[in-house]
């Protein structure tokens, strides 16, 4: 399983993403900003890709983050979704997510 570590904590999230048939969808595209620290100074940018289970693995993310839940954008091809963790209320946690297809922005 990929794991990317954020360095800054020891809370975790283990996440299996899959399509809507609930197939595991290999190389999607994980991405979070994280915000930490007196006033949310030190920020964080990770991305990481999904194996052919589905399955990634964030550690080092911190318990106490500015403005949560954190948000996981989770995207490949038209098919988008998005995870929310709050690591002050459960610090170490695994979660599913089912990408539905990306609705045509409005022009």
């Amino acid at each position: 399983m990929p794991v990317i570590d954020g360095a800054a904590g020891h809370c975790t999230l283990d996440l299996t993403v899959t399509a809507p048939d609930s197939k595991p969808v290999y190389g999607a595209t994980v991405k979070v900003h994280i915000a930490y620290g007196f006033g949310g100074m030190r920020k964080l940018d990770l991305e990481a890709s999904t194996n052919v289970d589905g399955k990634v693995k964030f550690t080092g993310i911190p318990s106490r983050v500015r403005r949560p839940p954190l948000e996981f954008e989770i995207s490949k091809d038209q098919l988008t979704g998005t995870v929310t963790f709050d690591p002050e209320t459960k610090c170490q946690t695994t979660r599913q997510i089912a990408l539905q297809v990306a609705k045509p922005a409005d022009q």
